[in-house]
């Protein structure tokens, strides 16, 4: 049974945006794995706390996830 784990930075997505990621998600490995897998397909999303993420030694906030969200420099 699959099971897809997808680790982003607490209040980065909304509850709307994690539930759009879940079904999409959900969706995709349905249309490898087929359709009789859907019931045991597993999506979780794991939340970090901000600044406990981070990329080559800087901390990443959900600050600065935004602002790369919005086109703006972190």
């Amino acid at each position: 049974m699959p099971l897809v784990t997808i680790d982003v930075i607490k209040n980065v997505f909304t509850p709307k945006q994690k539930q759009d990621l879940i079904a999409k998600v959900t969706r995709a490995m349905v249309e490898v794995e087929g359709e009789n897998l859907r019931g045991v397909t597993w999506v979780r999303i794991k939340e970090f706390e901000s600044g406990d993420w981070a990329i080559g030694g800087q901390a990443l906030k959900a600050s600065d996830v935004q602002a790369l969200a919005a086109g703006k420099a972190a």
